[in-house]
């Protein structure tokens, strides 16, 4: 409309695409650094933290995520959770100040 963005929307819309980020290249990387490719990694990771369905590689589409390493299922499934509920409100249950009183 006709309303100027604010700053705090701007920072917060900014937080949330470097976290994501670096969620993603984190992830990819430790998915290489438990043995599979690059490619199955980050498209792996992709698929995990955007719930968009099979990724390529060793988790495309004609195969699925058996083959994995149990480290790499539980990444993914961790990964899968902060995409479907969302970054913030995991970060947020996960912090100390939450749980304090």
């Amino acid at each position: 409309g006709s309303r100027a963005v604010t700053e705090e929307v701007i920072a917060g819309i900014q937080s949330f695409f470097f976290l994501y980020l670096t969620l993603w290249v984190v992830g990819s990387l430790a998915l290489t650094a438990l043995g599979l490719d690059i490619v199955t990694g980050i498209s792996a990771v992709a698929s995990a933290l955007s719930n968009v369905g099979p990724g390529l590689g060793a988790v495309g589409p004609v195969d699925n995520y058996a083959g994995l390493p149990d480290a790499a299922k539980w990444l993914l499934s961790a990964l899968m959770l902060m995409g479907r509920l969302e970054i913030f409100p995991v970060l947020v249950l996960l912090s100390r100040e939450t749980w304090r009183r």
